[in-house]
């Protein structure tokens, strides 16, 4: 079973590529997260989860998530985690999450896709961001190979500044930055709801035909970059800049 958890769409891109070559079902964790869904999750195949980068480490939405889910009878998990530089030590702790849930850890594999994190960054051109996709397809195969067979994605040794950003930053960045105040829609606004509906979290409420952000908010850029007249914007980070949504 393919899970993967998506912002703006590079997650969902990957996944059904790996549906399709390895003709297996896909879940959407987003929508189990909003639902608060945390049934078992029956899969024959390997687990093979697709994610975002977050500070050098999976979402916590996603790894919570996880750890309240019940997973059987095949529970050898493959992770893909897509990034704009480089997941940093994010195994250490994958390899953590899988002795606790007694998963079989078949290894990590690092995909390099465009920028989203729009709220620091900034998001590449559509075509620049299409030459990146295009330079991450044999990546993509790659992990179709190695799931086919069974094996396990090659050990990447983590330097130490791999080490220091996931174990040092990642907290850092979520007690200092994963915040909603400073997301605001502008008089661009139409009241069509759409950030509501792609909020994996609820953490968005129309109030006089306006969003409102609460302050459960992990960062994953969907309302902003999915807003069809882009009248949102964080603070002063995001005007100016592209919004990214994946397939271009």
């Amino acid at each position: 079973m393919i899970l993967y958890f998506t912002g703006t769409g590079n997650s969902f891109y990957i996944a059904k590529k790996l549906s399709q070559a390895l003709q297996d079902e896909l879940l959407c964790i987003n929508d189990r997260i909003k639902k608060n869904d945390v049934t078992r999750v029956e899969s024959h195949k390997p687990l093979v989860f697709v994610l975002p980068t977050y500070a050098w480490r999976i979402p916590k939405v996603v790894e919570e998530w996880i750890n309240r889910t019940e997973f059987s009878p095949n529970t050898d998990a493959y992770f893909v985690m897509n990034c704009g530089s480089d997941i940093g030590n994010a195994e250490k702790y994958l390899i953590r999450l899988c002795q606790t849930k007694t998963f079989s850890f078949k290894g990590v594999k690092e995909i390099i896709m465009p920028e989203n994190y729009i709220a620091l960054y900034n998001a590449p051109e559509a075509p620049e961001a299409k030459r990146i996709i295009q330079h991450a397809e044999p990546a993509i195969e790659d992990c179709v190979n190695v799931i086919l067979h069974n094996s396990i994605f090659e050990k990447r040794p983590p330097s130490a500044a791999d080490r220091i950003k996931s174990s040092i930053t990642n907290p850092v960045f979520y007690s200092f930055v994963v915040k909603a105040d400073k997301f605001k829609a502008d008089d661009k606004c139409i009241g069509c709801g759409k950030c509501k509906v792609v909020c994996p979290l609820n953490n968005i409420e129309l109030k006089e035909n306006k969003p409102v952000w609460g302050n459960n908010c992990t960062h994953c850029m969907a309302c902003i970059c999915k807003c069809p007249v882009e009248a949102i914007e964080y603070g002063k980070n995001s005007p100016g800049k592209p919004r990214y949504q994946c397939p271009l």
